[in-house]
């Protein structure tokens, strides 16, 4: 979650979300779990035993540190004999020391084991501020690997094995990671028993009620456990969560898990969460219309965060830009080209809204802030469909098929992920490397040409220019010309590179880069780049920073209707009545793109004139809201009921 940081400090320090604290690799190596936990619905409560295996990555260690919510409270941490070791919990970072009886050689393995109690109201305060890892109650409970439900050390970079036996009362059922067992418990209690020994993240679990909905498709079982309304979409989700793994087994591989689970958690949780095998769906995902979206985005975990991880978290590109980009994928394949070019562009408009640190440098960043997902997802993705270009699509493929087979259970670096495309390649990539992971910026291209008769064709000679000395790619030229449009490639190289190409039909107009391929800047893209950092800032209540981001879009472009409606909204949240409609009558005036606008201008114009009392006047801007005919997200159907019944504004306490 973005922090309210001081404006003036510039964009960078107020978007970056840099940690204050030093990021330092723990001195362990976690290598194995054994949870004993029982969980009781009714009191919200759980209790454990927890023994974690490890060994020391250094010599000399005399402390060990891990990571555990704040809502537990450690009653006992025991060494391998069984006698009490002292034992330190930080409230302000939900960690845990302890100080061990005698110091590891670097190699040598050890055993703790904590026990502990605490509560999960959903209330509590989360190791991510504002996200819900972990929740139990009466009807269903989640916990999350994120929650820090067990101690852990190298928190998304230290793969484990685990055996778990979680204990709940009579009538529910656990779901969780690995080979399931159940035994009697305790008197009204049943045991789940978990194994999983490949190494990878196993301890995200849910507790819920009933049977599931089972989806079959083509060999493929999805168990679907929905409540409530969304209940009724349980076997729709299914089968689609069947058709995206079994597409992505095709792109990336035989799955690590043959077969899905999807469980619903609550409000405030993550929109989705990945578990080997296992989806965690908040509601607000769960849409009539399926949400394909995010089931591609956490199926594609499967492979990319599961099978294999980021070593650091200086290489989350590698999964959340796949992941991100299986996602674009399964849209390519599902609803075709045009499709994916929006994808790109929406896609490459959140990578360029942060433009620092580095993709190398991302473990600077708050984990789940707006910042690292727009550089991890969003300039990863950006960069895997860069490199696409790069290689074409018959060794893009197999790059995607083959590095996750290559490393399988395994943890990755950036460079792993570069040798093994330069080996399909079967050359030197290191320059594509440097540009966009170690290195920051984008290109801004200009173009000049000039045509020529050639004795039998037609030559076009150009120059591209840009401003960054290091710049190297591939760049792809449209020629229109009397007849069907050619299609070249050249080489873009420095501040300055010139270009000779020769086409069969009289050239028309020369377009460069016309799929969009290339992360860059241009004047649409500056405007819209823009307008997404101001609504990130309108996302965490930064109105004067939103209004400046809006104002920065209108002066590449004083006609971008978006930039005046996102305007418009800003004063309407802030009860600036007359400043609001002012906006939407500049967005109306505008070029009306995106072509939504139009009806939704009209009906926050139909709101306003509700507010301060002109019924006529706001029942003519919902019945002009009807004209458009536009039901984007529910425009009609809210317009309809304005027409009906006047828009009144949500009370305050304070007014």
């Amino acid at each position: 979650m973005m922090r309210n940081r001081i404006a003036s400090a510039g964009l960078w320090l107020v978007l970056a979300g840099i940690l204050p604290a030093q990021q330092r690799r723990p001195a362990l190596d976690v290598e194995h779990y054994v949870i004993t936990a029982e969980i009781q619905p009714a009191r919200q409560a759980l209790t454990a035993t927890v023994e974690v295996r490890f060994s020391a990555l250094e010599d000399g260690v005399r402390t060990v540190t891990f990571e555990l919510n704040n809502a537990l409270s450690v009653s006992r941490v025991t060494g391998e004999d069984g006698q009490q070791i002292p034992a330190n919990m930080s409230g302000s970072d939900h960690t845990i020391q302890v100080s061990l009886p005698e110091p590891l050689a670097k190699g040598q393995t050890a055993r703790l084991s904590f026990r502990y109690e605490g509560v999960f109201t959903g209330r509590e305060e989360s190791p991510v501020p504002g996200i819900r890892f972990a929740a139990i109650n009466e009807e269903y409970a989640y916990l999350l690997y994120p929650a820090r439900w067990f101690p852990i050390s190298g928190y998304t970079t230290d793969r484990y094995s685990w055996e778990a036996r979680i204990t709940v009362p009579e009538g529910y059922r656990v779901v969780a990671e690995g080979v399931e067992k159940t035994e009697a418990a305790g008197p009204g209690q049943v045991a789940f028993l978990f194994s999983s020994l490949r190494p990878a993240f196993p301890g995200s679990l849910a507790v819920v009620r009933g049977e599931p909905v089972q989806s079959p498709y083509e060999g493929i079982t999805t168990n679907v456990y929905f409540r409530g309304e969304a209940a009724a979409l349980a076997d729709a989700y299914g089968q689609e969560a069947g058709k995206i793994l079994s597409y992505f087994s095709g792109v990336f591989g035989a799955a690590p898990q043959a077969n899905l689970t999807l469980v619903e958690t609550e409000d405030g949780a993550p929109n989705g969460y990945a578990a080997g095998g296992i989806l965690f769906l908040a509601p607000r995902m769960l849409t009539k219309e399926i949400n394909s979206r995010v089931l591609a985005n956490q199926i594609s975990r499967q492979w990319w965060g599961i099978l294999l991880s980021a070593a650091t978290r200086d290489h989350l590109w590698i999964t959340n830009g796949a992941a991100r980009y299986g996602e674009m994928l399964w849209v390519e394949h599902s609803a075709g080209a045009a499709a994916m070019e929006a994808e790109i562009h929406d896609t490459y408009v959140e990578a360029l809204t942060v433009e620092e640190p580095p993709l190398i440098r991302t473990s600077l960043l708050e984990d789940y802030s707006p910042e690292f997902w727009a550089l991890t997802a969003g300039k990863g993705a950006a960069v895997f469909n860069m490199l696409r270009l790069v290689l074409e699509d018959k060794d893009f493929l197999r790059l995607l098929k083959e590095f996750p087979d290559k490393f399988a259970w395994q943890s990755v670096t950036t460079g792993d992920f570069r040798r093994t495309a330069e080996q399909i390649a079967g050359r030197d990539l290191q320059w594509f490397f440097i540009e966009w992971i170690e290195s920051t910026g984008a290109p801004e291209f200009k173009l000049q040409y000039t045509i020529f008769r050639t004795q039998k064709n037609f030559r076009v000679v150009g120059k591209v220019s840009q401003d960054m000395d290091t710049f190297r790619m591939p760049v792809e030229l449209k020629i229109e010309t009397d007849g069907n449009p050619e299609e070249k490639k050249i080489e873009v190289i420095g501040t300055s590179s010139e270009f000779s190409v020769e086409t069969f039909g009289r050239p028309r107009t020369v377009i460069l880069d016309p799929n969009r391929r290339l992360l860059r800047y241009s004047t649409e893209m500056r405007v819209a780049v823009a307008i997404r950092r101001g609504e990130m800032f309108v996302e965490v209540g930064n109105y004067t920073e939103a209004l400046k981001e809006y104002q920065r879009a209108l002066d590449s472009n004083r006609y971008s209707s978006l930039a005046h409606y996102r305007i418009g909204e800003v004063f309407f949240l802030q009860e600036n009545y007359q400043s609001a409609a002012n906006a939407f009558r500049e967005a109306l005036n505008g070029d009306l793109e995106p072509k939504w606008v139009e009806v939704w201008s009209h009906i926050n114009l139909g709101k306003i004139f509700d507010v301060t009392g002109q019924r006529e006047r706001a029942r003519n801007e919902y019945q002009l809201a009807l004209r458009t005919k536009d039901n984007t997200q529910g425009a009609q159907q809210e317009a309809a009921k304005y027409l009906e019944q006047p828009y009144r504004r949500p009370e305050r306490p304070d007014r």
